[in-house]
């Protein structure tokens, strides 16, 4: 479990940036260099490549070797057990929401009854 914890932790702390998010977005498309990464941003290659070092270590990103050019990848692992964990949070509030509009309506239920005496 803790490694579980870990690798979340990685994910959302790597998702919690604009600009990596941007380069997830643009990833989702296809693969791309670092310098198709940095084209849209604001931002020099050497703190885009930082930005695709926190992706990396969150295994959001895979990158390869084509002769000088290192093309990522976005991986789609890490994206599902991030999406798994808020669906389970998902249920678990809205369950207890459930269990509170019940609470609320029983009551307004019996502040009814008790007007009507």
């Amino acid at each position: 479990m803790v490694n579980y914890k870990a690798e979340l932790n990685a994910i959302f702390m790597a998702l919690g940036h604009p600009a990596r998010r941007a380069m997830l977005a643009r990833l989702g498309k296809g693969e791309a260099t670092v310098s198709d990464l940095a084209q849209p941003l604001d931002m020099s290659l050497p703190a885009v490549t930082k930005h695709l070092k926190v992706l990396e270590r969150a295994k959001l990103i895979s990158r390869s070797k084509n002769a000088q050019w290192r093309p990522c990848q976005l991986q789609e692992a890490p994206l599902n057990l991030a999406s798994d964990w808020i669906e389970d949070q998902r249920k678990v509030w809205e369950s207890r929401l459930d269990r509170l509009d019940n609470y609320l309506h029983t009551l307004h239920a019996n502040s009814k009854k008790g007007a009507k005496k």
